[in-house]
C-alpha cells in the first residue's frame, strides 16, 4: 500500500446519510476477487440513469474532484463486502469523511489504504456546506497530527484512529507487511521463549 502521512486535496461532496455498501458497490459487481476495476463501478446506481450520467450526481460533476470524498452519516452501512473500500480507491479517494461508519466499513477500509475520518456532525456540515460552496476548497488531512483542516479560515478538528492502524497506514503496510517488519523481533521472542 502507499503510505498516508499528509494529504492536501478538493474534495466531493455526497451528503447523502445511510450510504450503505451496496450504493457504494452494488452486489452485481462483485463477481471478481482482484481489487482491480471496482472504481469504475463507485456509486454505479446513482452515478448513472439508463446507462447515462447523472449530471446532478457529484461525482459526475466536474466542479467536484479530489482524494477526499466527505459524506453524510452512517457511512458504509449494510453487507460486510471489502469490496466497498476497493471501489473508493479505485476511484481515487484516499479518504473518506464521515460524522459515523459502520464498524465493518471503517476496518475494512483501514486494511485496504483508505483513511476514514470520523468528525462531529457540526464539523461534517460545515465542510459539506464549504465544498458546494468553494469546490476548489483545500482540505488537509495530517495522519500523524490526527487533524483535518480547510484553508478558508483554518478550521480544523481532531480525529481518532486505532494507533496500529495509525502506524500502517504511515508506512503504508498491510498486517502481512506489518509482520515481516518485525520478523526480527518474533525470532528474538522465539529464541527467548523456546529455550
Amino acid at each position: 500500500m502507499k503510505p498516508i502521512n499528509i494529504i492536501k486535496s478538493t474534495a466531493v461532496p455526497v451528503p447523502i446519510e445511510n450510504i450503505d455498501t451496496d450504493q457504494i458497490i452494488p452486489a452485481r459487481f462483485l463477481k471478481a476477487t482482484s481489487k482491480q476495476g471496482f472504481g469504475d463501478n463507485l456509486f454505479r446506481d446513482w452515478r448513472f440513469r439508463n446507462d447515462k450520467k447523472d449530471p446532478e450526481f457529484p461525482l459526475n460533476n466536474p466542479s467536484f474532484k479530489g482524494k477526499i470524498l466527505i459524506a453524510g452519516r452512517n457511512f458504509g452501512c449494510g453487507s460486510s463486502r471489502e469490496h466497498a473500500a476497493w471501489a473508493l480507491k479505485g476511484y481515487g479517494f484516499d479518504v473518506v469523511v464521515s460524522s459515523f461508519f459502520a464498524d465493518i466499513f471503517k476496518n475494512n477500509a483501514l486494511n485496504n489504504g483508505l483513511l476514514p475520518i470520523t468528525v462531529s456532525p457540526d464539523f461534517l456540515h460545515y465542510l459539506i456546506d464549504l465544498v458546494i460552496s468553494d469546490p476548489e476548497t483545500i482540505i488537509e488531512v495530517n495522519l500523524k497530527n490526527q487533524t483535518i483542516r480547510e484553508f478558508i479560515k483554518g478550521n480544523q478538528e481532531y480525529f481518532d484512529i486505532n494507533p496500529y492502524k495509525k502506524d500502517c497506514l504511515l508506512k503504508g503496510f498491510d498486517d502481512i507487511a506489518y509482520l515481516i517488519s518485525i520478523k526480527p523481533e518474533i525470532k528474538s521472542w522465539e529464541a527467548l521463549n523456546n529455550k
